[in-house]
């Protein structure tokens, strides 16, 4: 039962912070061929990005919002106003070193795996083979691809690139994580999984800057969000001074008896008029009902070649440090040099062994019967490579 009466409310503050990204007085135009401005993409924006917050950028599409993205990356110059990362300029590369981005499309090799995409990247950051061997590993199971890391990503779906995006947008353990449409192709679990992993991220005290059109994703992670139109700033402010009806006040608790519902009307209606006071049943959100229903529809599913269910976040992005290198392999530990040199010397080979027996075998096989008993086989000689050479050599010489 929820009881809704019209009360004022307080407004919260935004917290305090190191200031990550600072945005000031930003102004982005787009000139065509002859240098006359063809659009104002961005117009005079300010707004302050802190440590271990989530921030959105709202809009409908063609707002500024990729722009502004593109603009904190150092991709694109502005026209005029101030940007700066980290204390330092976007172009710092450096500072570059320290963010993670997922554009809106997923810029992939379509030739290669999953496996490869994510190596390729981390190669990029020059982490070492174990680091990049580890944390791919656990990208691949956190996204819910560690079924399909040997199919080549151009096969994906868009839904499974977003995914493969997102993994290589976070093999840096960036301090700074930039998404751009990041549930864009995902089906509701996937969507879910993002927003876990993004809510992960901030209380590790990463930074986080969401760029969405869709609302719904936003209202369900952001701290503070900025509304874009027309390349400017409309409103901006944190989730609860902006979404909170100030005269309004909800009181929800379990079903009420009869009795004791009217005896609570009426104390209500002795300060409110009847005609405010709303009585409904509280519901949940279509996206928690359809996550219940495949968790248990689960069970009895049949393995997919898709994308599947991601489990938790990687150790890595949760600050538990890098995974353990994974077990040595038989083969790969028999065919390193070492291996071979770490025996005896006088201890043969196997193939020399089989190799000489086959030769003392051939040359007693074209020699003269003899006339006494022969030796056992145990007792033939067949280390003495040399003088089965001579043997043979003398055999195959002799005229016919």
């Amino acid at each position: 039962m929820t009881l809704t009466e019209n009360k004022p409310a307080i407004g919260q503050a935004s917290g305090k912070g190191e200031v990550v990204v600072s945005v000031r007085g930003l102004t982005k135009v787009f000139k065509d061929f002859w240098n006359r401005p063809k659009a104002r993409a961005v117009d005079n924006v300010d707004f302050d990005v802190r440590r271990g917050e989530v921030f959105g950028l709202l809009g409908p599409n063609g707002s500024g919002k990729s722009t502004t993205v593109k603009l904190i990356l150092g991709l694109l110059y502005p026209t005029k106003g101030h940007l700066e990362v980290f204390g330092h300029s976007p172009r710092h590369v450096a500072t570059k070193s320290r963010i993670g981005y997922l554009p809106e499309e997923s810029y992939l090799y379509r030739y290669l795996n999953s496996r490869e995409t994510l190596d390729f990247f981390g190669n990029l950051f020059h982490l070492s083979r174990n680091d990049r061997d580890n944390r791919a590993e656990q990208l691949l199971e956190m996204v819910g691809l560690s079924q399909t890391r040997m199919r080549a990503v151009g096969e994906f779906s868009k839904g499974m690139q977003r995914r493969i995006g997102l993994a290589q947008a976070l093999i840096n353990d960036p301090d700074l994580v930039i998404l751009d449409e990041p549930t864009s192709g995902l089906d509701p679990i996937g969507c879910r999984e993002v927003k876990d992993l993004i809510v992960a991220l901030a209380r590790r005290g990463k930074t986080v800057i969401l760029s969405s059109h869709l609302l719904a994703d936003v209202e369900d992670v952001c701290d503070r969000v900025v509304i874009y139109y027309g390349g400017r700033i409309q409103a901006a402010g944190t989730l609860k001074e902006l979404l909170a009806t100030p005269d309004v006040v909800r009181i929800t608790t379990p079903a009420l008896p009869r009795e004791t519902m009217e005896r609570v009307l009426e104390i209500i209606r002795c300060d409110v008029a009847k005609d405010k006071v709303r009585i409904d049943t509280p519901t949940q959100n279509l996206e928690s009902y359809f996550l219940d229903v495949v968790q248990k529809a689960r069970q009895a599913a049949a393995a997919t070649s898709g994308a599947m269910s991601g489990a938790q976040v990687a150790a890595y992005l949760r600050g538990e440090g890098e995974a353990k290198p994974a077990p040595e392999k038989i083969l790969e530990r028999l065919t390193l040099p070492q291996a071979a040199s770490a025996a005896p010397r006088s201890a043969p080979q196997p193939a020399e062994t089989v190799d000489q027996t086959k030769l003392a075998a051939l040359v007693k096989s074209a020699e003269p019967a003899p006339t006494s008993e022969p030796a056992p086989a145990a007792e033939t000689p067949v280390a003495d490579l040399s003088k089965a050479d001579e043997k043979l050599s003398s055999l195959l010489n002799k005229p016919k």
